[in-house]
Formats: C-alpha cells, sequence, structure tokens
C-alpha cells in the first residue's frame, strides 16, 4: 500500500461504510463553501448595481456638495441624514463657477417633498429640483415631450416632467404632456414624461418629478441655496486642475482659510467609482472572512468527527497494522477520508451557492435592478483549493492518532 490510489480505494471504502456520518459532514462543510460563492457572487452583483449608477452622469464631470465642515467623506452623510442643513452654497456660487475657465456646462439641485394633484388624483411625491442643463450631463430619455428650458427656468415658468410611474398614478392612459398639475396650490404644466428606469436606482426614479431649480426654491422651498452641482469641464484631461480651481474659488467666497473646515466637498466621477469599489470590495472581504471563520468552526468539527472515528475503528487500526499496514499508510488512509469528504462538501457547496447566487440574480433582474450574475472560475477554484486544505489541515490530528496507535493495545479494543 504505497501509492496514492490504493489509499484513495481503501478511504472510499471506508467512507461508504460510514454513510450517515459521511453525508452529514459533507453537508456541514457545503454550507459554508455555499455562502462563501454566494458572498463572492452577490458583491459583484452589488457593485455592478451601484455603479450603473454612475454611468447615467457624463465621465467628465466634477460633483460639488455641501458638507458639514469638519466632517470626513465617512461621517458626512451621517451628519446630514441627522438634520444638518448647510445653506452656504447660494446661487451666486453656482453662477461663479459657470465662469470657471474649463466649465462647460453644469446644473445645481436641490430637493424636496410636496403633495402633487390632478383631478381626483393625489400623490406625495419626491421633487428633484434640477437646472435645465441637466440633460447635458446626466442621461434623461423622454418616452413623451421635453426636459424645460433654460429660459423657462429663468423666468421661473411652473413646468415640471414626470417619472412614467408618477405619470400612470396621476394620469393613467391619458396624456398628461400639456395638462397641469397642482402643487401647494401652483399649477404646474406638464412638460414632458421621462422613460422607465426600473430599478436601477435605491431611490424609486420612476415616481420622483423634475422642476427647474429655481422654480423649485422660490415657490416651493422659499430658499436660495443649493444642496449641490455637477460640472461638465470643456477638456476631460485637465478635470483634476479644474477640481483644483473650484476648490480655491469655493474656499475664496466662503471665506475659508483651513480646508478641514470645508462646507463643501468636490468629487470627479472617477473618484466617486473608486471610492465606490474600494468601499463594496473591502464589505465583500469583510463578508468573505466571516465566512471563513465559519469554515474554520466546520473544520474543528471535522476533526472532532474523524477523531471519533478513530476511536471507534481501534480495532480496525490494529488489526490493519498486524498485517503489514505501517504508520504511514494509516495516516494517509484517514488524511485521504478527509480530503475526499471535503472536497464532495466543496463540490455540493459550489453547485448549491451557484444556485442560490443565480436565484438572487433573477430575483433582481426581475424588479428591474442592475445586476450581474458572477460566479467566476477564481472563486470555483478558491472554494476546491480551501476545501482540500480544509481537509488536510483539520485531518492531520486524528490521522496521525490513528496511525500512532499502538497495534497490540488497539487490537484488544475489540
Amino acid at each position: 500500500m504505497n501509492n496514492l490510489n490504493t489509499y484513495i480505494e481503501i478511504a472510499w471504502k471506508s467512507l461508504k461504510q460510514q454513510k450517515s456520518r459521511t453525508i452529514l459532514t459533507i453537508m456541514a462543510l457545503s454550507i459554508g463553501i455555499a455562502l462563501l460563492i454566494i458572498m463572492l457572487a452577490a458583491g459583484q452583483g452589488l457593485k455592478s448595481l451601484v455603479l450603473s449608477q454612475l454611468d447615467i452622469y457624463n465621465p467628465n464631470t466634477i460633483s460639488i456638495e455641501v458638507k458639514v465642515p469638519g466632517k470626513t467623506n465617512a461621517t458626512n452623510a451621517t451628519a446630514m441624514a441627522s438634520g444638518s442643513t448647510i445653506t452656504t452654497f447660494k446661487n451666486s456660487d453656482v453662477d461663479a463657477i459657470a465662469k470657471v475657465k474649463n466649465v462647460e456646462s453644469l446644473f445645481a439641485y436641490v430637493t424636496g417633498q410636496e403633495i402633487f394633484k390632478y383631478k381626483n388624483a393625489n400623490k406625495t411625491v419626491i421633487i428633484y429640483g434640477y437646472g435645465a442643463t441637466a440633460p447635458d450631463i446626466q442621461k434623461i430619455d423622454f418616452s413623451n415631450g421635453r426636459f424645460y428650458t433654460p429660459d423657462e427656468e429663468d423666468s421661473l415658468s411652473q413646468v415640471v416632467v414626470l417619472g412614467s410611474k408618477l405619470k400612470q398614478d396621476l394620469f393613467g392612459d391619458q396624456e398628461a404632456v400639456g395638462e397641469n398639475v397642482y402643487v401647494k396650490s401652483f399649477p404646474f404644466r406638464v412638460v414632458g414624461v421621462v422613460k422607465s428606469q426600473g430599478g436601477s436606482s435605491f431611490v424609486d426614479m420612476d415616481s420622483i418629478a423634475y422642476i427647474p431649480t429655481k422654480t423649485m426654491q422660490k415657490k416651493i422651498l422659499g430658499t436660495d441655496y443649493v444642496l449641490g452641482a455637477l460640472i461638465q469641464v470643456k477638456d476631460p484631461n485637465k478635470i483634476n486642475e479644474t477640481k483644483d480651481d473650484l476648490q480655491f474659488l469655493m474656499e475664496d467666497r466662503h471665506n475659508i482659510t483651513d480646508p478641514d473646515k470645508d462646507d463643501f466637498q468636490l468629487t470627479t466621477m472617477a473618484e466617486a467609482r473608486d471610492m465606490i469599489d474600494t468601499i463594496l470590495n473591502s464589505i465583500t472581504l469583510l463578508l468573505v472572512a466571516l465566512t471563513f471563520i465559519s469554515l474554520l468552526v466546520g473544520g474543528v468539527g471535522i476533526t472532532n468527527i474523524m477523531y471519533v472515528s478513530v476511536i471507534e475503528r481501534t480495532f480496525e487500526i490494529g488489526l490493519r497494522r498486524s498485517v503489514g499496514a505501517k504508520k504511514e499508510d494509516i495516516l494517509w488512509q484517514f488524511l485521504a477520508e478527509a480530503v475526499i469528504q471535503t472536497l464532495f462538501g466543496g463540490i455540493v457547496g459550489i453547485i448549491f451557492g451557484s444556485g442560490v447566487a443565480f436565484a438572487i440574480y433573477y430575483v433582481a433582474v426581475s424588479f428591474g435592478l442592475s445586476w450581474t450574475y458572477s460566479v467566476s472560475f477564481l472563486s470555483i477554484l478558491l472554494a476546491l483549493i480551501f476545501s482540500a486544505v480544509l481537509g488536510l489541515a483539520f485531518g492531520v490530528y486524528p490521522a496521525r492518532q490513528a496511525a500512532n496507535l499502538d497495534p497490540i493495545t488497539a487490537l484488544k479494543k475489540d
């Protein structure tokens, strides 16, 4: 008994004689492997979903948005969500930004929520106050009508663009363009209806409305500040230089001498993608690490099960030693048993995990989300290698215990 095939053959026969224990061991490990596959696939799917949100913006774009002074990017969102309101980004700042050398186009934005009324239909609606040049920077497709014009924004025209679902909720199958909806008792003429965007965003973009920023400020919110702006540059090769120019301009206008006290933050689309990519990769790695911990716990279970198996098969081990089997023969037999079980667990886990990952993908796509199905060869290879290593690592101790049994003592255990 000095070749691998013999060890595997003997191990296989032994495992078939302990079917229940073998099946339970394989199932326990397969769950951990399945989780590993699911986490890796879900991480890629989530990344594709989030990054797809940036695809609607021109890549040669700089975002500027208000920030609580002294807060980092990571803590600013929490501060804003808790009710902090920054009112320092004025319309005059937007006008000054438009004059920066490499700025080709920009639009400022605000948000709000009001009740829309049309005849007997009432709907609470999230409103995006967008500048008239928004379609130049952000992808907005229409099923009917158009976006409002700069002249309509400058004249504070009461015009509105509806999301596809909002149009359906208010008008049903009736034509909406040219009709008036009422917001805070003001009549707003519908000039366009946006094509359905499905569930591609965390906000239901099909249920929102667009109103000119200045109209939104004066007639809905009663404010003179904005939450942010998107800026398209003329020369993409100078986007970082333009970002620095905007940084200097805003700090000068807001009398800020310490960058740590900035009440705004600037981000290029490339930086935003890198930031999101890093965050999502970190989340995926954290989940995979937690999965590895569960697999290690499963490995300890394999050790315990095999140790019990050694105790129960003491007489068998003693008998084989007495007829000429060497220590290394016993050692490799038990190691082969451990590796076979973990490899089968890995294969079952890969199949099950891939199936669950596909189910998640199918459900996500059925809701219109930009989700991708990604079970890579690397993740499968990683799962198989880890399964084999797990079997070797946690099978060594019980295998050595079996190999070191004294044959005479073992035979007395019958």
